[in-house]
């Protein structure tokens, strides 16, 4: 299999890249950390198909979309079907395809599109641990730039008199979304990185409520 992944592994970043746009959150090396999760959790699942699940962690952000686009929640199946269109045109071992277009399509969180098979599993939980930790931090901070979002509410940054509003405030998507995602895991050892990686988030989150002014300084 090491033979197999060494021949597709250039291939596919190839195939990656030159399609890239220019979202920094969804960059190459956004995509070559994706698959260094996965490989973590495949020392767990043997059995599973690491061709597949490489396939899918290079592949899954084909076409991207906004997180503000109205078609959002139909990107990755877009993604799945241009992989499996580009994927054949190099001779991919075609009996593999819709398992990587499984595992492309039920990556995404929008999509709401359940991973059935151990390598959507894993292609799911390695981008999700993406998103937490110190370099999940940078994309959250990095994407709410992109989208206009303000850093925090100017009066309440905890939230303790006002819901929640992620498009409105970057360090309330920690709360709504962020601190959410251990407990979908779909694997034990990606749940334990994803916790080990929340900590991250929460303790820069309270370390930033206690910074920020509520009101000016007295003269």
């Amino acid at each position: 299999m090491n033979s197999l992944l060494n021949s597709w592994h250039p291939r596919l970043v190839q195939l990656a890249c030159a399609g890239a746009g220019s979202d920094g959150a969804h960059d190459s090396n956004h995509l070559h950390r994706v698959w260094r999760n996965a490989c973590q959790l495949l020392e767990d699942y043997p059995a599973a198909d690491a061709l597949v699940v490489m396939a899918a962690c290079y592949l899954h952000d084909l076409v991207n979309l906004p997180k503000n686009h109205p078609e959002r929640h139909l990107a990755s199946r877009k993604a799945a079907l241009l992989a499996c269109r580009e994927l054949a045109a190099l001779d991919f071992p075609p009996e593999r395809l819709s398992a990587v277009a499984h595992a492309i399509e039920s990556h995404s969180y929008s999509a709401a599109i359940a991973a059935e098979t151990i390598e959507a599993k894993i292609v799911q939980d390695a981008d999700r641990l993406d998103a937490l930790g110190a370099v999940g931090l940078a994309r959250l901070f990095y994407t709410a730039g992109r989208m206009g979002t303000g850093l925090a509410h100017a009066d309440d940054p905890m939230a303790l008199h006002r819901e929640l509003d992620e498009k409105a405030y970057a360090i309330d998507h920690i709360d709504t979304k962020l601190a959410t995602i251990p407990a979908k895991m779909q694997t034990q050892a990606g749940r334990q990185l994803a916790n080990t990686r929340l900590l991250a988030l929460t303790s820069f989150r309270d370390d930033f409520i206690a910074e920020w002014a509520s009101s000016p300084a007295t003269p």
